[in-house]
Formats: C-alpha cells, sequence, structure tokens
C-alpha cells in the first residue's frame, strides 16, 4: 500500500489531473440518482428552453433537464463501456495467451479468425451486424467484444510470446505443469504492466465507438441517456449559437483525455524509463 502510495505521489501532473477526472466521473456515474437534480426520463417543460436556476442546462429537444441527462449519461455511457471492455479484455487476453503458450496449428487457427475479423473496418461490421440484428443491449455489446477482443489478442499474443520463449517457462512445461497453471503463474504476472496500459487504451476506444453508434441511431437507445445520442438530438441548437450540444461532445473529450495521461503514465512506468527532469 506504502509503495503504491508513493507511486502515485510521484506522478506527473498529468497523470495526477487524470486520476481527479476519472475520480470524480466515477463518483458522478456511482451517485447518479442522488446527484441528478430531476429524472432521467421526465419530461418538465418545453423542447429547447434556455439555461435557467430551474434548468442549469436547459432542456433537450422533448423538454428533458439536460444536466440531470448528463449525468445519468455517465453512468450508463461509462458502465456500457466498462463491462464491453472488460469482456472483450477477458476473451482476446486469454485467447492470446493461449495462442502464445500453445503455438502450432492453435497458434495458427486463432490468429487466422483475427485477421479476417480485423480485415473489416470496425465501424462498417458494427453498422452491419447491429442493422440486421438490432440495437438491444446484448446485441450492442457482443458486438463490440467480438470487434475489440480481436485488438486485444494480438497485443497479448505480442506480449505472451515473448514471456513463453524464456527458460523458467520451458522448466515449468518439463516438470509438467498444466497449461493453466503456466498462464497464471508465469505468464500473466510478466505481462500485466503492458496489459493493464492496453486496457486503458482498448476502454478509451470503446467509450468513442459507442458515443459514435449513438450518435448514428445505433448505440443505446432512447429514452435512456448517453452522450452520443444527446449531441445528436440538440444538434439543430447549433445552428443557434447555442453550446448545449457541445457540453456532451466535452464530457467525452474530458473523459478521453483524462484516461490517456493515465495510460501515458503506466506505459511509461512499464517500460522501465526513469523520469528525466
Amino acid at each position: 500500500m506504502q509503495k503504491t502510495l508513493t507511486n502515485l505521489s510521484s506522478a506527473p501532473l498529468s497523470a495526477k489531473f487524470g486520476m481527479v477526472i476519472i475520480f470524480i466521473y466515477l463518483v458522478i456515474a456511482i451517485f447518479a440518482p442522488l446527484i441528478a437534480p430531476y429524472g432521467e426520463r421526465e419530461i418538465l417543460g418545453r423542447a429547447y428552453e434556455l439555461m435557467s436556476s430551474e434548468h442549469l442546462l436547459g432542456t433537450d429537444n422533448l423538454g428533458r433537464d439536460m444536466l440531470s441527462r448528463l449525468i445519468y449519461g455517465a453512468r450508463n455511457t461509462i458502465g456500457i463501456a466498462l463491462i464491453t471492455t472488460a469482456l472483450a479484455f477477458f476473451i482476446g487476453s486469454l485467447a492470446g495467451m493461449i495462442a502464445a503458450a500453445l503455438g502450432g496449428w492453435i497458434d495458427q487457427l486463432l490468429s487466422r479468425i483475427v485477421d479476417i475479423f480485423m480485415s473489416i473496418p470496425s465501424l462498417v461490421f458494427a453498422l452491419l451486424v447491429l442493422s440486421i440484428v438490432g440495437t438491444a443491449m446484448p446485441y450492442l455489446i457482443g458486438t463490440i467484444v467480438i470487434i475489440d477482443s480481436t485488438r486485444v489478442f494480438r497485443v497479448a499474443r505480442a506480449t505472451a510470446m515473448n514471456v513463453a520463449a524464456m527458460d523458467y517457462v520451458e522448466v515449468a512445461r518439463v516438470r509438467g505443469e498444466k497449461l493453466t497453471w503456466i498462464l497464471r503463474k508465469e505468464i500473466l504476472p510478466n505481462i500485466t504492466a503492458p496489459l493493464l496500459a492496453e486496457f486503458g487504451l482498448r476502454f478509451c476506444f470503446v467509450f468513442l465507438f459507442i458515443s459514435a453508434l449513438s450518435f448514428l441511431g445505433l448505440g443505446i437507445q432512447p429514452p435512456t441517456a448517453d452522450w452520443g445520442s444527446m449531441v445528436r438530438d440538440n444538434a439543430t441548437l447549433i445552428s443557434y449559437n447555442d453550446i448545449t450540444p457541445l457540453i456532451p461532445a466535452a464530457a467525452i473529450a474530458l473523459l478521453t483525455v483524462a484516461v490517456n495521461f493515465v495510460v501515458d503514465w503506466m506505459l511509461h512506468k512499464s517500460s522501465g524509463l526513469k523520469d528525466v527532469n
């Protein structure tokens, strides 16, 4: 614990800024019902009301409070992005480590399957699948998991291949250790740092991808609050010099920048390079 606190205190200003922003977003997402002044789907007045003491950010195209929708959007957008990233990371990293540890035809089979999926542009694949199966939440999450797990597979396989060739892994094989033991005790502990950094990057990509799909109408569906759909629903206000649609866009950008600051610091720490004063 003391070592962890020391590492955090020695983090650069950009990383500390990113951690503070991420913490604030998490608090808002967890306690959204307690923080939001109104309900997520509650219609309170006329459409596109201006900012006032009653509605600090005005109302949206249906007369719902924008501030409340923005707060609930944090819970929905970040929560779904975290779940999707975690599933994609579990599947992709496990498959990548298995391919690296076993090699041979299993490695070739998994790699060729991943090559097929990676040859299709992500957005085109998602739009095609969601247009066919529908935009229900399980289909949305499943589609993005398939897309993103292929990227995680590549990173996990590349890092695990270096570890799998080490002498101590060969000794474990000669000792008769099972595959699960080798993955859990020998390979995973030695690739945890780059995988954690990759998790942060993957979260950013998934977060932005979900927002893009919602903006196009195939992501998180109304009346559920989502930052991407909030930009789309209120985009007409930009023509009247109203910055309201830019607020959820700014929320998306700020979280993405914050996560990238922390990931950059984690990558620097895992590389073993010393800070230059």
